[in-house]
This record gives C-alpha cells, structure tokens and sequence, in this order.
C-alpha cells in the first residue's frame, strides 16, 4: 500500500474534521481562482480599451522629445511629410498586414456662437480610425471620410455647450508657429470616453483638418502601428527600433502597456491585492492543517508507538502525515475549483452591472479564469500545507516508543 493510499485512508478515520478542514481550504481556494478570474478579465477589458478604444495600437512610433520632453514646441516633435511615409513604408515592409495611422493631436477652445469650452482632441485618417478600433469599428464617435468638417464629441462637453449630432461650431487653436487659426466644424456623433477625466473635453478630428489648423500639412506627431495577430510585442519593438537605426532615423517606439498608464496603475493595484489576499487564505490553510494533523497525532499516538515499535522509521512517519496533508490540501483545491466554477457560472448568468471607479458607465460583471494564478495559489497552498503538517509529524516521529505506548 503506497503512502497516499494510506493517508486517505487515515484521513476517513475522522471525516468530520476532513470535511470541515477540506471545506476551509476550498473556500479559501475559490476566493483565490474567483479573484484571478476576476481580475484576468478586467486586464483584458482595460487592454481592448487602451489598444482600439483609446486607439492606441500596439506600437507608437514617434521622435523621442514626443515621450520624454515638454510639449511646448510642438515643431520639435512633428513628423515631416516624408518621414510619415518612410516610417509607413518600412513598417508596412517589417509586418505585411500591419495597420498604420498617422496621428496628430491639438488643444484649443471649442464654440457654439454663444459659448466657448476647452478641448483636447485626436486627429488620424477617417477610415484608418475605423480599422485601428477593431472589434469597435461600428461604436458611436467614428469620423466620416465624406465629412471633412466633420468632427465627433464626447458626451460631457457636447452637452457644456448644447450641441448634438448636426449642430454647427468652430474652433481656434495654436499653430506649430505659436499663432490662432480658426475653422467651423460640423459634430457628426458623439460618444462616451468611458473615463469622466476626459468625457469633458475630448473630441476627435480628421487629420486633413488638424494639419490644416495647426499648419502642418502632411505632418504627424506620432504614428500609430496595429500588428497582425500573433505577432509578439518586444521582438516587434525590437525589430522596428533596429529597422529605423539601420536606415539612420532617431524614433523611439513604444508598446501600448507604456503608454496606458491606467491600465499599469489598474494591474499593479490588483496585483498586489492579489498577493494579500493570498497571503491571507496561507495563513489560514496553516492553520487548518496544523490543527487537523496535530489534532490526529494526538488521537494516534500508541498506533505510532506500535508502528515504530514495529520497526517503522521517523522519516516513514513523517512521509505519512505529510502525504494526509498533501490529499487534504488536493481534495480542498478540487472542491474549491468547483465551488469557483458554479459561482462563475452563476454570476455570469445573472448579469451583473457596476461603475468602476472614474467611469462614466456601467459594465458587466464577468468572471473568467486565469490558469497561472490559479496554479500558482494551488501549488503555494500545498507547499504551505505540508509545511505546516511537518511540525506535528516530527514531534510524532521524535517522541520515544515507549512514551507513545503508555500514551491514554
């Protein structure tokens, strides 16, 4: 008989304090798999957003004053006219199939004939803006390539200044040169950013328009990348960095993640809060399992007697309340994989709503499955489990034969 069998069997001597253990454990694992599961959703939800909501793509490639100096000079970062299609060119050539917007963004009031409100908006080609965002190619606040006027606004400040799909405006910025330029506009949609620091005061252009007020005809700040699918991120800005070196650019390129400061800030909160609450369920699986085995080294103790008298050494008595352990802490994972699996199931059936913090609308409550966090906690429980098992069984192994004989 293998040293499992035996501890199973050990451990169905008492199945009321199995049960009760093995349930502490699988509470604690499905807390653990829940919130993985969780959280692996919320980080893709905040990935598509910052990738084809936030139109970030998968790379930015700019000049390197764009990510590290002051803004103030705009013309210290601009892309020239031929640079724009040399870095679409050769990207295009690295990645067949890649998709490659150039971008512009600009700042400046916005006017209804009466009123004035501040916006901050992005600019890019109409029908390439409507190929980066993807999967949300059809949600509201796409431009129109047959509007060239045309201009899409966030909802908060459509409403400041009472304007809706129709309504006519104008705006003044800055050009590249520091002087006002002007233009009227027409909104054609308005949307939701999702995000209230911006839903305010963004608004998107077409970049024929926004080279045209900022006099910048056929410059960009920056150039957007949407890869093929199932192209790697680091080797891709590996390879695009040594592209632009070898034919003597200076740009500097960079991953969506760098970019997407909510999505890092979001990720190393849950991040950590993960770890606490796993730190919490292997304090309290030590616990459990300490007790169970130390409560069965007491209720065995002339059997260990027997079993030494019998020849059995201590490090055969240890194996044998670290293998109980070991299917204590196996059983209590599976149960708790079901338990995390019906709870899913029904959460995601029932359809629950919240607003995360800074949104502007409610989403869905969805729990997926994160495997490596879960692996992850299974595994950390039975290191932790075994551990805690060892203290009772070395004292069950060290104490004298006889002791554990006479023991009542």
């Amino acid at each position: 008989m293998n040293v499992l069998e035996l501890g199973t069997r050990n451990l169905m001597r008492n199945p009321r304090r199995t049960t009760v253990t093995a349930l502490s454990l699988a509470v604690g694992f499905a807390a653990i798999a829940l919130f993985a599961g969780y959280t692996a959703t919320v980080y893709e939800s905040l990935k598509a957003q910052a990738i084809y909501g936030e139109l970030l793509g998968h790379l930015t490639i700019a000049r390197p004053a764009y990510f590290d100096a002051s803004r103030q000079d705009p013309a210290k970062f601009l892309l020239g006219s031929a640079q724009v299609q040399g870095i679409s060119a050769l990207v295009k050539t690295e990645f067949p199939g890649a998709v490659v917007a150039p971008r512009l963004g600009l700042s400046g009031l916005l006017s209804n004939g009466r009123a004035s409100g501040i916006f901050v908006a992005e600019s890019l080609d109409p029908e390439l803006m409507r190929v980066l965002r993807g999967p949300r190619a059809r949600a509201s606040g796409a431009l129109d390539e047959g509007s060239p006027q045309g201009v899409t606004l966030a909802r908060g400040l459509a409403q400041s200044l009472e304007l809706r799909d129709g309504s006519d405006g104008s705006v003044m910025v800055s050009t590249v040169r520091g002087q006002a330029n002007a233009s009227d506009v027409q909104i054609i949609d308005t949307f939701s950013t999702g995000n209230v620091a911006t839903n305010d005061k963004f608004m998107f252009v077409p970049l024929p328009l926004a080279q045209s007020l900022m006099d910048a005809e056929g410059q960009a700040d920056r150039v957007t990348v949407l890869l093929p699918d199932g192209v790697d991120l680091d080797d891709a800005k590996r390879r695009a960095s040594a592209a632009f070196a070898g034919v003597g650019e200076t740009l500097a390129v960079e991953r969506w993640q760098d970019l997407s400061v909510f999505y890092a800030q979001v990720k190393a909160l849950f991040d950590r809060v993960f770890a606490f609450l796993l730190s919490i369920v292997l304090v309290i699986v030590a616990m459990s399992v300490a007790n169970a085995m130390s409560m069965n080294v007491i209720e065995r103790t002339r059997e260990i007697g027997s079993l030494r008298a019998m020849g059995l050494r201590r490090s055969g008595v240890v194996r044998m309340f670290v293998a109980e352990a070991l299917v204590l802490v196996v059983a209590g994972c599976l149960l708790g994989a079901m338990l995390a699996a019906v709870i899913t199931a029904c959460v995601n059936r029932i359809g629950i709503t919240y607003i995360p913090p800074n949104a502007t609308e409610e989403v869905p409550l969805i729990i997926g499955f994160d495997l490596v966090k879960a692996t992850l906690g299974a595994l950390a429980l039975a290191c932790i489990g075994v551990l805690a098992s060892l203290f009772p069984a070395r004292r069950a192994a060290a104490q004298p034969i006889v002791t554990s004989l006479a023991h009542v």
